[in-house]
């Protein structure tokens, strides 16, 4: 192993031996190394294979072509991207403390960086909105929501918003204002789902008619979704806050934070896009009857977009 050696005797690495003033690689056993990489590409591979199942699934399926799950798909194909063009390329950052792909790779790499999470973050916002309009009010939703309004939206996230890197206003505009938002979004639809609840029970413990569960399923199924979506926001949440919070300890206090530890949470940041899909499969039924017909390469039939994924009969 070439390095060399401190005053203290301790062993030190460059990212490239002949260059000292390159970044200090971390130095570790051919043991943790081969485990990090080989869970790294795993994540990877969870990443790109779960949310490609994702976008396949929502733009095949014309079933599925809701404005509700056009923000999933967006944000699936944000994820996607992450896991293509992000994660393979920063893994020997994380784990080496080292960037071996150029200077010219590395400003596109954060350019890239910059635009899908910026995406990612809008589009959760976005199904917020969404559900925050599904469920507080059901009776203009189908006229305030369409898919054409959907794809605006998304071509206009798209765009992207480039400007000066500063840690503090990256901070507000991309984690504070969305997570006030959205939780606030949140707090609304929770409130709002627990009354209507309180309302069917009230109403069925007096009427029990045929008529009152057919009317009923909509907003089961609204709130179910608003459930699930919610999930997923929240697991946004753990895996944001503490990056930025060392992010902020660290550029505006005078307290040491190891950089093996801002390591670990940005990896933590992208293992992010790849935890929607565990949790569509976990809470949609519809996602497991998708992904069961991708892989038996049953979508090849000409007619297999016209399946009727709510239906358990018909899918069995």
């Amino acid at each position: 192993m070439d390095g060399i050696y401190l005053k203290s005797q301790q062993l030190v690495q460059y990212c490239y031996p002949h260059d000292n003033r390159s970044c200090l690689r971390e130095i570790r056993s051919s043991a943790v190394y081969g485990m990090l990489y080989i869970l790294s590409a795993l994540s990877v591979m969870l990443t790109v294979v779960g949310n490609l199942l994702v976008v396949i699934s929502v733009s095949h399926f014309k079933q599925l072509h809701t404005p509700s799950n056009l923000l999933v798909l967006s944000l699936a194909a944000a994820d996607f991207l992450i896991g293509i063009f992000l994660m393979p390329f920063n893994i020997s950052k994380i784990i080496e403390n080292c960037w071996y792909f150029g200077d010219r790779f590395c400003f596109f790499n954060a350019l890239v960086d910059y635009t899908l999470i910026s995406v990612s973050v809008s589009n959760l916002i976005f199904i917020a909105i969404d559900r925050y309009v599904a469920i507080c009010d059901p009776l203009l939703y189908s006229a305030k929501i369409t898919v054409p309004i959907v794809q605006l939206i998304i071509i206009r996230d798209c765009e992207g918003i480039y400007a000066e890197s500063w840690v503090l206003m990256e901070f507000i505009i991309m984690f504070l204002i969305p997570c006030a938002v959205m939780a606030s979004l949140y707090s609304k639809i929770f409130l709002v789902a627990r009354r209507h609840l309180k309302i069917i029970n009230s109403v069925n413990q007096q009427i029990c008619t045929k008529e009152l569960h057919q009317n009923k399923r909509p907003k089961n199924s609204e709130r179910k979704a608003a459930k699930t979506l919610g999930i997923v926001i929240s697991v946004f949440f753990i895996c944001w806050v503490p990056f930025y919070t060392c992010t902020i300890v660290d550029t505006y206090t005078t307290l040491p934070v190891p950089n093996v530890f801002f390591n670990i949470l940005a990896w933590l940041i992208y293992f992010n896009s790849g935890m929607n899909p565990i949790i569509y499969a976990l809470f949609y039924p519809w996602f497991k009857k998708s992904v069961k017909l991708i892989l038996t390469l049953k979508i090849c039939n000409p007619e297999s977009s016209l399946i009727n994924l709510f239906s358990w009969r018909r899918y069995e």
